[in-house]
């Protein structure tokens, strides 16, 4: 699977991911076919640097817009300041939605990485499909 995302997008999340630090930051993606052009940024209402749980008020009235606007929500982002954009054992433990891209933003080194993932847990193992983010000219 292989999904886009706009110029402007990748930087706003990369910019909240900065603007959080130390912590982790979150949010949603949206968008319509394969395109994320939406960004939903949310407070991490853990504070903390490895952790991260939506603000529920926030997580409605984001899903709220999204379906008033006819767009699909994508992906669940979050940030890892200190560490690669891979899958830590907290998130395999925590995000369990099969239809859900899991972005990572990472600021461990000088420039950001950008990673999404998809997630299956079957009965005896989790599946793990790395999903290629495309940078597209945004608006």
């Amino acid at each position: 699977m292989k999904i886009m995302i706009k110029d402007t997008i990748y930087n706003d999340v990369v910019e909240h991911a900065k603007k959080g630090l130390p912590n982790e930051t979150c949010g949603y993606l949206a968008g319509d076919g394969d395109t994320i052009n939406v960004f939903y940024p949310m407070t991490n209402v853990d504070n903390s640097p490895d952790h991260f749980s939506f603000d529920p008020k926030e997580q409605f009235k984001a899903v709220k817009d999204a379906r008033n606007n006819q767009l699909k929500i994508m992906a669940v982002y979050h940030s890892h300041p200190v560490t690669p954009a891979r899958l830590s054992q907290e998130d395999l433990r925590l995000l369990n939605d099969p239809d859900m891209v899991y972005v990572i933003v990472s600021l461990a080194e000088s420039k950001p990485d950008m990673q999404g993932y998809k997630i299956q847990k079957l009965e005896d193992r989790i599946n793990i499909t790395h999903c290629p983010l495309t940078l597209v000219k945004g608006d």
